[in-house]
């Protein structure tokens, strides 16, 4: 993988440090600023790869850059944090971060997620193809969708499961098959992180209430997207 741009959101300055001096050896070009409100300022100004966010931040928190940067930017954001309760990688999931690592963590570690978010974002896995289904229509190689036309704004774990249901598309399939399947992180390997992207993809698909979803739940199984309508 070529050289990536990393933007370090943390305002412990040893760990900064640390952390930066580590990446660089690997041809991971680290930008650092120490509070969340600069932070959000800089991912905004620049375009990284990815953002390595800290949820506990002065001026601005974590929780709050997380939210306002997803409001205008799709990168790929891994938030860091020492706060290890399961209420705390769901709200970071929910609010649209890729990947939650907590503190303390191996830089080696930390290496692995950054590239694996920044590989799925960039869509170097798997051939060209274009999948269809009703409205819906998916680009494997772009790492994009729409409905109806409309382009959705996607997290790139977001995409990983959209793309584990529609390549897989009539069938059922499990939280732990999506799981597996879509590459998250070990802190994602709980059931209730399925349920929070699948909703947050409705969402994003802007399907209303009591009417037919394109991801329909099998209670008691898991998921599947209807093979119907599909070229």
């Amino acid at each position: 993988m070529e050289q990536l741009t990393l933007l370090l959101i943390e305002d412990d300055a040893r760990l900064a440090k640390f952390t930066v001096e580590y990446l660089e050896r690997y041809d991971v070009k680290v930008t650092c600023v120490a509070d969340g409100e600069r932070g959000l300022r800089e991912a905004l100004r620049a375009r990284y790869d990815a953002v390595l966010l800290d949820l506990m931040l002065p001026i601005k928190d974590g929780l709050s850059v997380c939210r306002e940067l997803r409001g205008h930017s799709d990168v790929p954001i891994l938030m860091v944090t020492a706060r290890g309760e399961e209420v705390d990688r769901v709200l970071g999931l929910e609010l649209g971060a890729d990947d939650y690592l907590p503190k303390p963590f191996s830089p080696r570690e930390l290496l692995a997620r950054v590239r694996a978010v920044v590989r799925r974002r960039r869509g170097l896995a798997g051939p060209a193809q274009l999948i269809r289904v009703g409205p819906l229509t998916v680009s494997i190689a772009g790492q994009t969708a729409t409905v109806a036309g409309r382009p959705l704004q996607l997290t790139s774990y977001e995409f990983a499961i959209l793309r584990v249901l529609v390549e897989r598309r009539g069938r059922v399939v499990t939280r732990e098959q999506i799981l597996d399947l879509a590459k998250g992180s070990a802190d994602e390997s709980f059931d209730r992180s399925v349920d929070v992207r699948i909703s947050r993809l409705r969402q994003k698909f802007g399907e209303e209430a009591g009417k037919p979803s394109l991801i329909r739940t099998v209670r008691g199984l898991g998921y599947m997207i209807a093979a119907e309508s599909d070229q």
